[in-house]
């Protein structure tokens, strides 16, 4: 594993799939500068590791990279284009898929049904969602538990739907914020050997914000933070 600073140790331009600059975030509600002026790179297929003290920007950052909120200064680029002259819906609905610690799913819906929710705004037809769904379930090591809710699950199944439910539309870019933060130690491995996995057979893009070193250890690459900077 690598550990790298802003602008040095990164990928070079060719394989670049998001990149953040100079990304500014100030929210007014407690006067809070959550980021002053990170930048970075990351390539596609790679695994990085977001690290640092709690309050020091890591889920802001991987929030603006989602494009679930917009940055106050600077720009976020996938593929070279920005963020701002994207379709968010399609980018959301095509190019990413996410993953929390508290897992969001709806405890009224059984994990095959869980999963189909981002379904709605992908390309499936309605019949080949339920299909679908349950194909990724058995490739998340879930596939005798179509049919349960979340309450009768234990919480590394609830992660493995959650899992599921993030690569319903194939995305390019799996993006997870404290992803084994709820987990035991038996769990977070089992997890993060899930999402090494997934990675390698999907080519996918991982980026995960975490406390765990041995999360931080699997990574390609650690960008550590601090005080809303990269260190």
């Amino acid at each position: 594993m690598n550990e790298t600073a802003a602008g040095t140790g990164g990928p070079n331009s060719e394989t670049v799939i998001l990149e953040g600059r100079g990304l500014l975030k100030h929210y007014d509600d407690g006067d809070v500068q959550a980021l002053r002026g990170v930048s970075l790179a990351i390539a596609e297929g790679e695994f990085v590791a977001i690290t640092g003290p709690s309050g020091c920007g890591k889920s802001t950052l991987l929030q603006l990279l989602g494009g679930l909120d917009r940055p106050t200064g600077g720009d976020v680029l996938f593929r070279g284009r920005p963020l701002s002259a994207i379709d968010l819906d399609a980018y959301h609905a095509r190019q990413v898929g996410f993953v929390f610690q508290s897992f969001h799913l709806l405890p009224t819906l059984t994990s095959v049904e869980n999963v189909q929710v981002p379904m709605f705004e992908g390309p499936w037809p309605r019949r080949e969602r339920a299909p679908r769904a349950a194909a990724l379930l058995a490739e998340v090591g879930l596939p005798h538990r179509n049919t349960h809710r979340p309450g009768q699950l234990s919480v590394g199944e609830r992660q493995r739907v959650a899992i599921a439910r993030a690569l319903a539309n194939d995305p390019t870019l799996l993006l997870a914020d404290e992803p084994t933060g709820n987990l035991d130690s038996r769990s977070q491995d089992e997890i993060l050997r899930l999402l090494a996995d997934l990675r390698h057979r999907r080519g996918l893009t991982l980026v995960i914000v975490t406390h765990s070193p041995e999360v931080a250890a699997a990574a390609d690459r650690r960008i550590a933070m601090k005080d809303g900077q990269i260190t």
